[in-house]
């Protein structure tokens, strides 16, 4: 994948690293440091600012929802990635898996948890689950749309705007 995008007519329009990859504790305080770093990230390549947050918000239920469910990888950590492809951009978090498979739930109204798979979904081009059958790893990944807009700018739409 190269180090920048161009538009439909090849032009360079933006410089964008393709990925980051991080390890960070196993602790609630990791949501809002890797979000904050997508969230830059994404804002530094110009990406249209609700977009930036439906990214942002991914990640962080991604990330929340391994804490909550699943056990750290060696080392006390949580695996957080997003790369830039050529019409889309994954975000994905790895753990050392737990007890279930992730999945949408359907939460009774006055239920205080079980939400967050199903933002991902709506928020989301499309998700999924891999579990590493080498390792105890298993990670989950969802995928925002890139399209660009009538002035060759990169943009991440969500498939609420598509």
């Amino acid at each position: 994948m190269p180090g920048s995008y161009g538009s439909r007519t090849g032009r360079v329009c933006m410089e964008v690293g393709t990925s980051s990859v991080l390890m960070l504790p196993y602790t609630a305080s990791s949501v809002g440091v890797a979000r904050r770093r997508l969230i830059n990230d994404l804002s530094a390549a110009g990406v249209f600012e609700a977009t930036t947050c439906d990214a942002g918000l991914v990640l962080s239920e991604l990330i929340s929802n391994a804490l909550r469910h699943a056990t750290p990888l060696s080392g006390s950590v949580v695996k957080v990635s997003w790369r830039f492809g050529d019409d889309c951009i994954g975000v994905a978090v790895s753990d050392g898996g737990g007890p279930t498979v992730p999945a949408v739930s359907q939460p009774g109204n006055a239920a205080t948890g079980g939400r967050g798979l199903g933002i991902v979904e709506r928020l989301s081009l499309r998700w999924g689950v891999y579990a590493c059958p080498d390792s105890q790893e298993t990670t989950v990944w969802a995928e925002l749309a890139l399209t660009w807009d009538d002035e060759d700018d990169l943009v991440i739409a969500s498939s609420r705007d598509a």
